[in-house]
């Protein structure tokens, strides 16, 4: 299967662009796969760059999730993260993500610095 850049994610979410997104709709009609590494990196563009509210972030992830023609690894863990998100909108996506990632491999708790991120189920303090 055929996988996706990040910039691929951001015209389909964002169609900012009518000939990249036309492009990038085009590469992933035959089906595509989404790493988890280009999700954290669209996700962090949306809301440094785009500007987009946490709201608008859970939506273009769960449109993503249920996208027909992409593949995302890990899609239980990022749909895991992406209801603590929902509760929890100021940790940000990416730090439910690394929750959701290490509870998968088996290798929880994680640590972090972060009190915020430390209250979930599967965060310590250090």
């Amino acid at each position: 299967m055929r996988s996706v850049d990040t910039n691929v994610l951001v015209r389909l979410i964002t169609r900012d662009d009518a000939r990249q997104t036309a492009s990038a709709e085009d590469f992933i009609a035959r089906g595509a796969w989404v790493s988890v590494l280009a999700l954290a990196e669209a996700i962090w563009v949306l809301d440094a760059v785009y500007e987009r509210s946490a709201a608008e972030i859970a939506t273009a992830i769960d449109m993503l999730l249920n996208h027909q023609e992409l593949t995302l690894q890990d899609a239980d863990a990022v749909q895991a993260a992406l209801a603590t998100f929902r509760k929890r909108p100021s940790l940000g996506y990416s730090d439910c993500l690394l929750v959701e990632l290490a509870r998968k491999a088996g290798h929880l708790p994680l640590g972090t610095l972060d009190r915020a991120l430390a209250k979930i189920d599967g965060g310590e303090l250090l």
